[in-house]
């Protein structure tokens, strides 16, 4: 699968109600946000995977697929630079936001809401999330933020199955990150990505060294 593009204004609203679609689409278009909607969760993953959006407005009931699960799958694939806020009606149980959280959505906005409140937090999280995106790219071999995750536990020699449960992801997903890593880092194994991390500065490995003595000492005693 090819990576998804990145466009630091591009808003993927997700709800079965075509009219909000076109409403908040509508709000989003002055405020100089270009959007795609989706009334599913499935075409919303295949969108976000074609075009990686900069910001996401998710419904929590959708049909098919609920807005939790595509909250995982999206947290998932591209990590925490890709704002998710979900939409939820006046009547939504305190359980129902706790969760959605959990499962790392970034805010929670209640219909009905005022234009100006939508576009405010959707300016906040872009700004952010493009400030990272912009670190990212500068970074050594632009690797996301979930990919030099990926990569830190390999160096430390966790197997892809160890490193999907350590990140609370799939295995399939950790596959991904792991071929994504390969083509960035212009190798052709695991072996070969973690010699490469050895040889660079990804990673602190003299703070690490002395927090593993810190340990060894502590479990001598």
């Amino acid at each position: 699968m090819a990576a998804a593009t990145h466009d630091g204004r591009f808003v993927l609203v997700v709800d079965d109600d075509d009219t909000f679609r076109s409403l908040v689409s509508e709000i989003l278009h002055r405020g100089g946000y270009r959007t795609r909607g989706a009334a599913t969760g499935e075409e919303a993953l295949r969108v976000a995977r074609k075009k990686r959006p900069s910001f996401v407005l998710l419904d929590v009931n959708l049909p098919g697929m609920s807005g939790y699960d595509v909250c995982r799958e999206l947290r998932a694939e591209f990590g925490e630079q890709l704002p998710i806020v979900f939409v939820s009606g006046e009547r939504t149980e305190r359980f129902d936001r706790v969760a959605g959280l959990r499962l790392g959505a970034d805010d929670y906005i209640v219909k009905p809401f005022d234009p100006s409140e939508l576009l405010a937090r959707v300016d906040r999280f872009v700004g952010r999330a493009q400030a990272i995106f912009s670190e990212a790219a500068t970074s050594p071999f632009r690797l996301t933020k979930r990919e030099l995750e990926v990569l830190d536990y390999l160096v430390r020699g966790f197997t892809p199955k160890e490193t999907a449960r350590e990140l609370t992801i799939s295995r399939k997903t950790v596959a991904t990150h792991i071929q994504n890593i390969l083509t960035k880092l212009d190798v052709h194994s695991q072996a070969q990505a973690v010699a490469v991390a050895l040889q660079s500065s990804l990673f602190d490995f003299s703070t690490r060294d002395s927090e593993s003595g810190e340990r060894s000492r502590a479990h001598s005693r």
